[in-house]
């Protein structure tokens, strides 16, 4: 079994399509077809049914596709521990981060990095809380930012660089917008704006508000942060985000006020794969961002 016949096969496979896949590869129809051919053979088994010029995918031929992309992961991670083996100091580094910490702690980790490995490269992905954990289980991203940090999972390293405050948001005209601070409880009777079910965010608020023991009641959901601050600032209810969430308010409509009690924080940090060496760039990245905030002022 060759490398380039797993390449050609997982071409087809996601493609369905000898003719585009052999486009997309730069390489023959004819000599995709044959190693694909020299790969049934040897397996002793069809993994595609011919239709035409299309091709369908067997139900042997996608469990193939499942142990193939895996052995190309493998295959391509071996490569860059060879390459960055040579020279830690250059290779590339796919990180994935939430929305929450676009604007705040990834420019200012990543400018400082930059500024000291400069041959070190990204791949940034942005992705919600649930995409992150699997993206790094699968081998799809070395490293996360993530909050709140995940530190229980069988197949995954969790180390909390920080803790954050929740805050309350409000329109501008509020009842509470004026105050120093507010306690959760007396939003028991307010109209939340939150995420749908599912979003860690939404759980961090029913949670939180469950244990001051009243539920939130929702009347309008939002799927990314625009929308929620957006809705609060029409004036349709309240919500409560991480401060870097929020972050610089600089809003003539809304308000943000600290939660004096109960203490909600929520850990930020980083994820990486448990039962996969980091490369020797991502070591250098990982033991970087660890330095940078056990130093870093300001963090609780």
């Amino acid at each position: 079994m060759e490398f380039r016949q797993l390449k050609y096969f997982i071409e087809v496979a996601e493609r369905e399509h000898v003719s585009e896949a052999a486009a997309h590869l730069h390489v023959a129809q004819s000599a995709i077809s044959r190693q694909i051919a020299n790969l049934e053979n040897e397996l002793g088994v069809q993994l595609f049914e011919r239709e035409g010029r299309n091709v369908k995918l067997l139900p042997i031929g996608k469990i193939f596709l499942v142990h193939a992309k895996e052995a190309m992961k493998a295959i391509n991670y071996a490569k860059k521990q060879m390459d960055e083996y040579i020279d830690p100091e250059r290779g590339s580094i796919k990180i994935g981060f939430p929305t929450s910490l676009a604007s705040t702690l990834l420019p200012s980790v990543l400018s400082q990095f930059k500024a000291t490995y400069p041959n070190i490269h990204f791949q940034l992905r942005q992705g919600a809380y649930n995409f992150l954990i699997d993206a790094v289980k699968e081998r799809e991203l070395d490293i996360a930012f993530i909050g709140p940090v995940l530190t229980e999972d069988p197949n995954i390293n969790g180390d909390i660089l920080f803790q954050e405050k929740l805050h309350l948001l409000t329109p501008n005209n509020h009842r509470l917008s004026k105050r120093k601070s507010v306690y959760l409880t007396e939003l028991k009777d307010e109209d939340f704006v939150l995420f749908p079910k599912g979003y860690i965010f939404e759980k961090l608020v029913v949670d939180a508000c469950n244990s001051v023991g009243f539920d939130p009641h929702v009347t309008t959901e939002g799927e990314d942060l625009d929308a929620i601050k957006g809705l609060v600032a029409a004036g349709i209810g309240v919500t409560v985000l991480p401060e870097s969430a929020i972050g610089e308010l600089q809003s003539s409509y809304t308000a943000k006020i600290p939660i004096s009690s109960p203490d909600l924080k929520r850990s930020v940090g980083m994820i990486t794969p448990k039962h996969r060496e980091l490369a020797p760039s991502e070591k250098v990245f990982y033991q970087f961002v660890i330095d940078y905030f056990t130093n870093y002022p300001g963090q609780e």
